[in-house]
């Protein structure tokens, strides 16, 4: 003898359909009224909800470090360049500007180079 067994089919107990991503996590933002006007005026304008255009802001931006530890030599390096620029300034007020023309041009050049070196995105 052979049994049949006959599945059971659940039955939908209703209600609201389950949603394929459940959002768990909170995240709380302070905004100023001009930074909250503006998030509402960019999402307004695409169409979501600001909540929605927050998650999409966060997905594309491009964050750079502020600075590394190897960018402080570089500043103390372009503080003391600064320094000698200012001593060669009043030489040359004092000496004449001819005698000290080259060293300033010396030392433009490695205050720019200092300052390409920090502008970098890879750094």
């Amino acid at each position: 003898m052979t049994e049949i067994k006959e599945k059971r089919v659940s039955k939908s107990k209703g209600g609201r359909p389950l949603k394929k991503v459940k959002r768990e996590s909170h995240l709380m933002v302070r905004l100023t009224e001009n930074e909250r006007f503006l998030v509402e005026e960019k999402s307004k304008e695409a169409g979501m909800r600001p909540s929605e255009w927050f998650r999409q802001a966060a997905k594309k931006a491009k964050v750079i470090a502020r600075l590394k530890p190897e960018d402080g030599e570089f500043l103390r390096m372009l503080a003391g360049l600064a320094n000698n620029l200012n001593q060669l300034t009043r030489l040359a007020h004092k000496d004449g500007l001819i005698t000290v023309q080259k060293k300033c041009r010396e030392l433009l050049f490695e205050i720019d180079e200092v300052l390409k070196h920090l502008r970098s995105d890879d750094r």
